[in-house]
């Protein structure tokens, strides 16, 4: 697995009126405020649903039937995918839609996390605590790498969706305190954050920190973005394979890249 150090996001000023619409897609969704939570209500995931209703208010192009699967969204030939994790199953989906349809992945990142755990005996919550872990954008790498072989399709890009979210979990770890193992429940979004649009492969220069010198090595980037050796390997790799940095040379073992933009 590749674990994630700490790093704090930028957090742009994002305009008011898509502040407002994704209040109204969790109000949509969770029935009440987006400050409350609707635990236990929904048959899918609430970050799901909600994004699903914030990236289309309109229910009449959600879970529309094309060439077989069923896309989260389609509308006027593109199809937007809301996808958590697991982007390795997304394989025949990509395979049948890229070559007809501009194809959008959202990818939702938890920005700031509270966390609440559930005793399912006595359906007690315990008070919400702040996780101090901190969302960005190298979360997506090790998705990004399930599907390589799609990636730099010009009919494929990417949504980073930065989210405040409380997080309900089940207290059922293996732990004395339960909570080390704990199955998660469900999240529920608070408050939009951040969007990145990654639409060409120039726009994961993002992933490359401006500290970066001119020339580097994997040890430089990890340094740099604050993240582990496997992760920064593995972003390098990704990076390569898309055109968006070259290889010139090796210091040592160590392979020497500089930015192609």
């Amino acid at each position: 697995m590749l674990s994630i150090l700490e790093f704090t996001p930028p957090v742009p000023i994002l305009p008011i009126m898509r502040i407002q619409d994704f209040e109204l897609a969790c109000q949509m969704v969770i029935g009440q405020s987006p400050q409350t939570n609707g635990i236990g209500t929904l048959k899918e995931k609430t970050v799901h649903a909600v994004l699903k209703n914030y990236y289309s208010p309109n229910v009449i192009y959600q879970e529309q039937r094309i060439e077989g699967f069923v896309a989260d969204i389609f509308t006027d030939e593109q199809i937007i995918e809301i996808q958590t994790r697991n982007f390795n199953t997304m394989r025949k989906k990509l395979e049948t839609f890229l070559p007809l349809y501009d194809v959008t992945i959202v990818y939702p990142i938890a920005a700031t996390k509270w966390l609440s755990w559930i005793n399912e005996e006595t359906g007690e919550m315990t008070s919400k605590r702040k996780s101090p872990k901190r969302g960005h954008i190298y979360q997506i790498i090790p998705e990004l790498y399930r599907i390589k072989s799609f990636l730099g399709h010009p009919n494929l890009h990417f949504m980073l969706t930065f989210l405040d979210i409380e997080e309900y979990r089940l207290l059922n770890g293996w732990n004395h305190t339960k909570k080390r193992g704990s199955t998660r429940h469900d999240g529920i979004p608070t408050k939009l954050v951040n969007e990145i649009y990654l639409h060409v492969p120039k726009d994961f220069t993002c992933f490359l920190p401006d500290t970066l010198p001119p020339i580097f090595t994997t040890k430089d980037f990890q340094k740099a973005a604050k993240i582990t050796t496997s992760c920064a390997t593995t972003g390098l790799h990704i990076l390569y394979h898309i055109g968006v940095i070259e290889r010139i040379g090796k210091q040592g073992r160590a392979y020497l890249y500089k930015r192609s933009y």
